[in-house]
């Protein structure tokens, strides 16, 4: 499918989505989100794909919301309408049956960061920079930030940068836990390759089911959320995959997954 906003390419098991806007500094417009959706299921319904990537150029992952579609949000209304696309867009790669990954280069700011902050695994070159700047413009991150921030670094990190609205440096992302993996400017992309070929050697399942147990669990207190645990694990035992995968161990042997 050709898109405008964005370019897809498919790398072995990997699905790379790149943001393409260079003249707006990767700025997400409504086209965007849409065509990101579009992009993310079509990977999603691939087999040979085992995890979709999502990156941007050198200088800019994303500078963050286009703020020409944000001027014309002028009522309640028309602010709902607006974040519920953010929301099927962060909705989408939460909920997508694979891992994705963010590797970032350069500006990862407000938009572009909860857009982040929604993929399961952040890498970010050395010199990319975070930040939810949405005090700066007189609003409230609209797309996720005030929930996920706190979940992924704590609480009062999560205020410290949303009140400062100032940017930190890779290397402070890296600290405070808000990116997985930290490697040399330029290398964000690879690092996400590669970590793509370990999955490719898992079991989809698998990762699509641990990838719902977290983020479901996540939300549930923990008596609940053992439960659920139990009911997804229960049900994958019952997987091909599963027998596949302890008889090949068993057998000292590379076991060959089909995702069923």
């Amino acid at each position: 499918m050709s898109y405008e906003t964005i370019i897809t390419a498919q790398d072995g098991p990997a699905f790379v989505i790149t943001l393409n806007r260079p003249q707006r500094r990767n700025a997400v417009s409504i086209q965007m989100m849409e065509e990101i959706m579009s992009a993310a299921h079509a990977a999603e319904a691939e087999s040979s794909v085992r995890a979709v990537i999502i990156t941007g150029s050198i200088e800019c992952f994303s500078a963050g919301a286009d703020l020409n579609d944000a001027i014309k949000v002028k009522s309640a209304a028309q602010g709902l309408e607006y974040f519920q696309r953010w929301h099927r867009l962060t909705g989408t790669l939460e909920n997508l049956g694979k891992p994705v990954i963010a590797a970032i280069e350069g500006f990862c700011f407000t938009g572009g960061c909860e857009m982040a902050l929604a993929c399961d695994i952040r890498v970010a070159g050395e010199g990319a920079s975070f930040a939810i700047t949405s005090s700066r413009i007189g609003t409230v991150a609209g797309a996720g930030g005030t929930q996920r921030l706190p979940r992924i670094v704590g609480i009062a990190k999560g205020l410290e940068l949303m009140f400062s609205a100032e940017p930190i440096n890779a290397a402070e992302a890296y600290r405070i836990g808000l990116i997985n993996r930290l490697v040399p400017s330029g290398k964000a992309l690879d690092e996400a390759k590669s970590m793509v070929a370990v999955y490719e050697q898992r079991a989809p399942l698998s990762l699509a089911f641990i990838k719902r147990a977290v983020h479901r669990g996540m939300q549930m207190d923990l008596t609940s959320a053992l439960d659920f645990e139990t009911l997804l694990v229960t049900t994958i035992y019952g997987t091909a995959d599963k027998q596949e995968g302890i008889s090949a161990f068993l057998q000292k042997r590379q076991a060959h997954f089909k995702g069923s």
